[in-house]
């Protein structure tokens, strides 16, 4: 479900004019879609800019203790080029199926309009937000030639970082390690984003001799300006929440951690640690001391679907929402504080998207696993409001401790929580949720009696 972008510079300009800021010198704490076929590629250059980029390579490889290994080629790109880039990588990076599967699932979960032009979308926010490159594939770094020469230097510095970790631990193939779990994904990708962040403001403070190790946490000042610039943006100010929040993800909440995990090890040369244990959950990379503590979610599985699902369910995606992801659902219908409030009980989880063959109808279904029955009890409470606010249209409202359904025009929904675990299934049927609970070896949800469907068509108007 997730729409990673392969190691880009998304507002790393706009973030790096304001880090500095962020911490004068006198302020600084002691230290304690798919298009047209693609035109071949032209690149160019200056003096200048080779100088400065050579300049700014040897200065991370000597801030971040990794070696240049290889040459490493540098350009100067138009809009054009890089939009040109962008495609390209969207197109090799899943097929059409997959992204097909990936928007429904969004759909599904309600995250995005029914039929919303994601990748379309996605390709001109991008356009314009990239400030810089490094293709791994092409072993090429390149930058925006309409970024001026005297802010080139901090987006060299978190590109030539993404180089300087390609080149000692094989960044692409790295994150793409993770699949087919997209939150796991989603997760590595943060620590890419966020270590190249991070070494870009030690780059920013190195004439004051201090770094993120020796600073407050910096969430504070990149969200506020991170989000800040991203507004200004006309595309995205009003996008779909969890395309921005997906977006600036990895840049915030990775730089965060690799803040943390730095002041927990010696600095920069223990930065091979994450990339030999890498984190397995965003949640890990939302809450640091998780992943330093070695806490990892609690694996869920859901059943072989072959005489569990009807026959005219399709199989579109099978994935991991994750707590990220989870919150960009809870935040979508009950608002932050109490998304806030409830996605850190998240353990665990697992979901799959479905598509009727006719009606084209999206069903949907999630298991989740939360730290203990409390918090499984209130996930209860809150996602059942959840559902009523998500669905409009409701009749047949059944209700008993712990489970619920009602049908609306797109079918039935479910949702049963035992112990520390909640079964949601969205648009189908009674029989089909009775078979799906069966199968991961649940007991029977109570089901309506025909006195209970007599008081309920007696209540209608």
């Amino acid at each position: 479900m997730t729409k990673r972008v392969p190691l880009s510079a998304l507002c790393v300009l706009a973030l790096s004019l304001f880090v500095t800021a962020a911490w004068p010198q006198q302020a600084v704490p002691t230290p304690a879609n798919p298009i047209k076929p693609i035109p071949q590629i032209v690149a160019h250059t200056s003096p200048e800019f080779i100088r400065a980029a050579d300049e700014v390579l040897a200065e991370m490889s000597r801030l971040l203790d990794l070696p240049i290994k290889e040459p490493l080629k540098k350009s100067l790109r138009s809009k054009q080029e890089i939009r040109e880039y962008l495609v390209r990588e969207e197109e090799e990076d899943k097929d059409a199926p997959q992204r097909y599967a990936d928007d429904k699932a969004l759909e599904a979960f309600g995250l995005i309009p029914k039929d919303f032009p994601l990748d379309s979308f996605l390709l001109d926010v991008l356009t314009d937000q990239v400030a810089g490159l490094y293709d791994a594939k092409t072993k090429e770094f390149y930058i925006a030639d309409w970024i001026p020469i005297d802010e080139q230097k901090e987006v060299m510095a978190h590109e030539l970082t993404h180089a300087l970790e390609d080149q000692s631990f094989h960044i692409d193939p790295w994150i793409k390690a993770a699949r087919p779990n997209d939150d796991a994904e989603l997760a590595r990708d943060a620590v890419s984003e966020g270590s190249a962040l991070a070494a870009m403001m030690d780059y920013g403070l190195r004439d004051q001799k201090v770094g993120v190790r020796d600073i407050p946490d910096v969430t504070p000042v990149l969200r506020n300006g991170a989000l800040g610039e991203m507004d200004k943006d006309a595309n995205l100010k009003d996008a779909p929440r969890i395309i921005r929040d997906e977006l600036i993800f990895p840049y915030l909440a990775g730089t965060t951690f690799s803040q943390q995990f730095l002041k927990a090890n010696t600095g920069w040369p223990d930065l091979k640690k994450v990339f030999d244990n890498p984190p397995v959950s965003t949640q890990q990379i939302i809450h640091p001391n998780l992943y330093l503590a070695g806490v990892k979610p609690v694996p869920v599985t859901l059943p072989v679907w072959k005489d569990v699902a009807p026959a005219n369910w399709k199989l579109l995606e099978e994935n991991v929402l994750g707590e990220f992801c989870l919150n960009e659902v809870l935040l979508q219908y009950l608002g932050s504080d109490r998304a806030n409030t409830m996605s850190p009980a998240w353990s665990g989880d697992r979901y799959a998207v479905f598509e009727e063959e006719k009606t084209k109808r999206t069903p949907l279904v999630l298991r989740l696993h939360l730290d203990n029955a409390d918090d499984a009890a209130r996930f209860f409470g809150q996602y059942s409001e959840l559902l009523e606010k998500k669905y409009s249209e409701r009749t047949d409202l059944f209700r008993r401790p712990n489970f619920f359904q009602f049908q609306t025009p797109e079918g039935g929904v479910f949702l049963h929580c035992v112990d520390t675990g909640c079964l949601i299934v969205e648009r189908g049927n009674r029989e089909t949720y009775d078979r799906i609970e069966h199968a991961v070896g649940w007991p029977a949800a109570p089901a309506p009696q025909p006195e209970h469907k007599q008081e309920v068509a007696a209540a209608r108007p």
